[in-house]
């Protein structure tokens, strides 16, 4: 029979939670951060609030620091993954294939040739921002609009998501550590949904 230490660990969920929160100050929960932020918008599958939200909730104060490194880390990876579609299509068609999204991204670079703002109204949604970065530099479109674009986009959803949290935090975390296993489930299966929002809400 398990010991009731063995009983009373936290599961690997719980630890790394605690792990950030323990951790959301130092200089390494920081820098995973703006790796993730800056990967998840050229290549990388998750996005950066699966590190965000419980660093928010450690450290309140720096709220808007916290939104704005992510923000800048997401535009700064948004940028490579303009480059990649712009400067390296058999490397960014290679990732299209990999997250089967070859019809997606012909109707996003179709779209984007002759309306831009898409590239604004698709970074504020759940829809998987490489898909963005990359069919933009595939179309072309102007490289300045889109960084501007990005900009604007990604720092309404951190910083926004800062601010919610610098004035809920406190009911947030309670139901957060209460429920943590079924947000995560939540929190990926809106990432699902995003994926599923390119087949069916932007034919």
């Amino acid at each position: 029979m398990p010991s009731a230490a063995a009983e009373s660990r936290p599961g690997l969920v719980r630890r790394l939670y605690n792990w950030i929160l323990s951790n959301a100050s130092g200089p390494r929960a920081w820098a995973l951060m703006a790796v993730i932020a800056f990967a998840e918008s050229s290549f990388f599958p998750f996005p950066p609030d699966i590190l965000l939200a419980p660093m928010l909730l450690a450290d309140r104060k720096r709220a808007l620091l916290l939104g704005a490194w992510c923000s800048l880390w997401s535009v700064l990876g948004g940028m490579l993954g303009y480059a990649i579609g712009h400067l390296l299509q058999p490397v960014a068609w290679w990732l299209i294939n990999f997250y089967h999204m070859q019809a997606d991204a012909q109707r996003f670079i179709a779209g984007f040739k002759h309306n831009m703002w898409l590239i604004a109204l698709q970074g504020l949604t759940p829809i998987p921002y490489k898909i963005v970065t990359i069919s933009a530099g595939i179309a072309g479109v102007n490289f300045w609009w889109f960084t501007a674009f990005s900009a604007v986009t990604r720092s309404v959803r951190f910083v926004g998501e800062a601010i919610l949290f610098y004035f809920f935090g406190d009911t947030a975390k309670h139901y957060l550590e209460k429920y943590l296993t079924p947000v995560l489930i939540a929190f990926f299966t809106l990432i699902v949904a995003g994926f599923v929002a390119l087949h069916y809400l932007f034919k």
